[in-house]
């Protein structure tokens, strides 16, 4: 029995080895199609490329058929006693909700907060963009850094909205301030979807640079959280010598290596994590039982999200109940525990309902829960990207209550040049959102990291 243990466990080390090796090896970036249509075909080759000023606006129609059907809604089951969120949002507490957004929600004063940074469209592959364009007016001898910021799910632009001062005003300590551009990824807001099957993160990263492109820039920063934190992984990866700095607030790799030394850490984890941060990865049988109880929603969104987009579409205190529930337990594990959910703890309602507005107006939960779907999708898996590593000097913002955590040693597998890591103890998923002081003031560190980086290196920059 002895011999056939030893036979079993050095088969198993081969093929772990095998596995290693072979996820290790180098890939080739693959070409993707710069000029790949996503729009109807009947407008191909009649694309106005013009850059447009736009304006959000909540017009009295739509306003009106919401407030109806807030205040028309079917009456809730009540929740279990003695229930917080453990079972979703919980009941007890939406009618507070529901009424503040029928009645107490000003909507023409949210409006026009919306309205309060520049907004744009311009038609890219077919696809109206929209995005928010802000550039700084400072001194001569202070430098302006293009940064393309993206949002992710269940969020949108109105995340940035108490970072975007921060980083375009003079901060001490730093010669340099930011051009913000902030885009709503396809199908999201104000942006339009794509009328066909395909537009997964590659693509958007496409898109992206192409908008970067028009607006003048050839080398830019990049940040992101969620699908954001993604697609700027991915412009990294696809365009190295494009992208002069990636910062993220959800640095994750899946790169093969980086998932084998995760699993070592499981039974070594002194090799892979410092032991203070050892229980935010350790152990495995924790961060799965999180999975399967909280990530539900994915495989939803992942295989039917037109299914699912169908109620949301109907009822906004679906909606509500649905997006709400996320930037409760997103923001802190602990609050599923609480009755109110801490929704209030780090937000405001006006805060909260504008963020739903944008999805409300613009009818577009159904076409963001499609991206899930297109990212699961073999078309996207085949690329392999996770596999490419990156040069690009990479930067995370690590708080707290993200919904999944890597050290350097697992991140740099994928990230070659991993110039820093900020660990928070405290934040959770929406971070630009929740904590836009901290926020801003690590994009700030990590750039000047990155413009250090590429003098001692010699890259070119702007």
């Amino acid at each position: 029995m002895g011999f056939l243990v030893k036979v079993v466990l050095v088969a198993a080390l081969g093929a772990a080895a095998w596995y290693y090796f072979k996820g290790c090896c180098p890939k080739t970036i693959p070409k993707l199609d710069n000029n790949e249509w996503w729009g109807p075909k009947e407008l191909v080759g009649k694309q106005d490329s013009s850059i447009k000023p736009f304006k959000v606006k909540f017009d009295e129609a739509m306003i009106k058929d919401l407030k109806l059907r807030l205040k028309n809604h079917r009456a809730f089951r009540p929740p279990l006693e003695g229930v917080g969120f453990e079972y979703g949002f919980n009941t007890a507490q939406i009618d507070s909700w529901i009424s503040y957004w029928a009645d107490k929600y000003n909507f023409s004063e949210r409006e026009a907060f919306l309205n309060k940074f520049p907004h744009f469209k311009t038609n890219i592959q077919g696809l109206d963009i929209h995005f928010i364009r802000i550039k700084p007016e400072v001194p001569k001898d202070v430098e302006v850094l293009p940064l393309l910021m993206i949002h992710g799910w269940p969020g949108s632009v109105r995340e940035f909205y108490e970072a975007i001062p921060l980083l375009t005003r003079q901060t001490a300590g730093y010669n340099f301030v930011f051009e913000l551009i902030v885009p709503s990824i396809p199908g999201y807001g104000f942006s339009d979807p794509a009328v066909r099957p395909g537009l997964g993160m590659p693509q958007v990263a496409v898109i992206f640079r192409n908008l970067m492109n028009r607006l003048g820039h050839k080398k830019f920063y990049v940040q992101g959280g969620d699908w954001g934190a993604g697609i700027v992984s991915v412009m990294s990866t696809l365009f190295p010598e494009d992208i002069l700095g990636h910062h993220s607030n959800m640095l994750f790799s899946q790169h093969t290596c980086s998932m084998v030394r995760t699993f070592v850490g499981a039974f070594f984890p002194s090799l892979i994590v410092e032991e203070h941060l050892a229980s935010r990865m350790y152990p495995l049988s924790s961060f799965f039982a999180y999975v399967l109880e909280e990530f539900g929603y994915m495989h939803l969104q992942a295989t039917k999200p037109d299914t699912i987009g169908v109620p949301l579409t109907d009822s906004p205190a679906g909606l509500l109940a649905y997006i709400l529930e996320k930037f409760s337990t997103w923001t802190k594990k602990e609050y599923k525990f609480k009755p109110d959910g801490g929704l209030s703890n780090r937000f405001t309602k006006d805060q909260l309902i504008d963020n739903l507005m944008i999805y409300w107006s613009t009818n577009s939960i159904t076409t963001s829960m499609r991206f899930y779907a297109e990212n699961f999708s073999h078309k996207i898996m085949s690329l392999g990207l996770d596999q490419i590593t990156t040069a690009v000097p990479t930067w995370g913002l690590q708080a707290k209550e993200e919904l999944m955590y890597q050290p350097p040693n697992v991140l740099s597998t994928k990230f070659t040049n991993l110039i820093g890591t900020t660990v928070l103890d405290d934040g959770g998923h929406f971070l630009a959102f929740e904590l836009p002081q901290v926020f801003a003031a690590d994009v700030f560190k990590a750039v000047k990291a990155f413009k250090e980086w590429h003098q001692t290196n010699k890259k070119t920059e702007l």
